[in-house]
């Protein structure tokens, strides 16, 4: 019996000896006051820390160089400025914006600026109808209305490219007169050389006894038109007309 109860006392000797101790409530979390330690660390190490300058909005050093990103920068936050509600005074006449609000009075309107013309009581004063009759029928006495005139004329009787182009109907190439000679190929280039414009070759054609005489070989196919002219423009601007 006795060695039975010294056995069992031995027993839970041994267990007691295994459990762990249970750390206090009051000393926070972890074992050893570990917690408490690393605070005291981190207070007594943020003491030491300088406070921050304050911050200065006076402008530091002299004014940014012109075409620099400094003077860039500084322009387009002063034209935004400008254009913000209550910043126009900087950009226009001076006069604040005018501000939209329900407790705002109504803005007073100047007249100042009106011209007689635009108030009819100043120029009711000025003038009356009856003047202004008079000086209409003024204005209309100097009125002058100039008959329209014959047109001139054309002085002398000579050939028409365009009157000649409207009596004839058969078109380039088609052979109406005789054309004999040799070389008659370079006689045209040579001579419709001597002019500007096909034009200018017809009329001293027609003005040298053409289409019915070629003298300067102006016309060697014989069609009645000199240096490559063609009627066609003009009779097609006839049938237009």
């Amino acid at each position: 019996m006795i060695a039975r109860s010294f056995l069992v006392l031995a027993t839970g000797a041994v267990l007691a000896a295994c459990q762990p101790t249970i750390p206090e409530s009051g000393r926070g979390v972890g074992f050893d006051n570990q917690f408490n330690n690393e605070r005291a660390r981190r207070d007594a190490a943020l003491s030491g820390v300088p406070a921050p300058a304050s911050v200065s909005a006076a402008p530091l050093g002299a004014a940014p160089a012109s075409g620099s990103a400094e003077a860039t920068a500084a322009e387009t936050t002063r034209i935004l400025d400008a254009t913000r509600p209550g910043g126009g005074a900087v950009s226009n006449s001076g006069a604040a914006p005018l501000q939209a609000s329900p407790s705002n009075p109504p803005p007073v309107l100047n007249s100042a600026g009106i011209s007689n013309e635009n108030n009819f009581d100043a120029v009711a004063g000025q003038r009356s109808i009856d003047a202004d009759a008079a000086r209409l029928a003024a204005n209309r006495s100097q009125y002058q209305v100039i008959q329209p005139e014959a047109l001139p004329s054309r002085e002398g009787s000579g050939p028409n490219v365009v009157a000649y182009a409207l009596q004839t109907s058969h078109p380039r190439g088609t052979a109406r007169y005789r054309r004999s000679g040799f070389n008659k190929q370079a006689k045209f280039e040579r001579a419709c050389a001597e002019f500007a414009t096909a034009d200018e070759a017809q009329l001293e054609f027609l003005t040298r006894g053409g289409p019915e005489k070629d003298r300067k070989g102006m016309d060697p196919d014989g069609d009645g038109y000199a240096c490559r002219w063609d009627p066609a423009p003009y009779r097609r601007a006839a049938q237009q007309g």
